[in-house]
């Protein structure tokens, strides 16, 4: 009889470390749970930032009895010039309206367009000169400036696959959830390869190092000097 009340007592023992396990399991798996429901619903990952081919325009708007570009157009055409410098090692295109009223005025301003372009650094042979077809009764087709560089950007915004009302219970971010939020972070990145790699570290002043820890040494601020 001992021998068998021994026995029951290891049985239950055993039972009783096997339940705390399961128990034990059973919270971590929960919470494992709770932890990581949310990378499907991340907005960073419906909406990543990526690396794309991208066409950069500007337009400008030629009057039909417009002689001569203005100041403040001239700075956005100088604007446009400095991005394309920045991003890009191909062509610019010029492109001229064809056939609306303001034709003539355009192609007398393709010269000035040019001209600062060229003053503002970008080669010459960089610049192609080309033509658009127009509509007749347009009064305003504007000269396009394009050029074609690698961008950060992410995926369409606005797109609504599923009704709202049909996801009200699973607690989850709806599709378009962050998607601004993405594009404007994308928009803001000024090197496209900064989310690739790393820059390389800039030289060492020597000179503002000797000066910083001679102050240092005399316990003077090192932060204003």
């Amino acid at each position: 009889m001992a021998s068998v009340g021994h026995s029951f007592q290891h049985i239950l023992l055993a039972g009783l470390v096997l339940g705390t396990a399961v128990a034990l399991s059973g919270c971590g798996s929960t919470k494992d749970r709770m932890t990581t429901s949310a990378v499907p619903d991340d907005y960073r990952t419906r909406h990543p930032i990526m690396l794309s081919e991208v066409e950069h325009t500007l337009d400008v708007p030629i009057a039909s009895g417009d002689r001569s570009l203005t100041v403040g157009v001239q700075d956005s055409i100088a604007g446009f010039a400095a991005d394309y410098l920045s991003a890009s090692t191909g062509t610019i295109q010029i492109m001229v309206p064809h056939g609306s009223p303001n034709s003539g005025a355009a192609s007398t301003m393709r010269k000035q367009i040019r001209h600062v372009l060229i003053t503002r650094g970008v080669a010459a042979n960089r610049i192609i000169e080309t033509s658009y077809q127009a509509e007749a009764n347009s009064n305003a087709a504007p000269v396009r400036l394009s050029y074609v560089a690698i961008t950060a950007m992410t995926n369409p915004c606005g797109e609504w696959p599923e009704d709202l009302q049909s996801n009200t219970f699973s607690n989850k971010n709806y599709h378009n959830f962050g998607c601004a939020t993405q594009s404007n972070l994308a928009a803001q990145i000024a090197n496209p390869m900064d989310l690739v790699t790393p820059r390389d570290m800039a030289p060492i002043d020597a000179t503002r190092r000797s000066t910083v820890i001679g102050l240092y040494r005399r316990g003077a601020d090192t932060s204003t000097n």
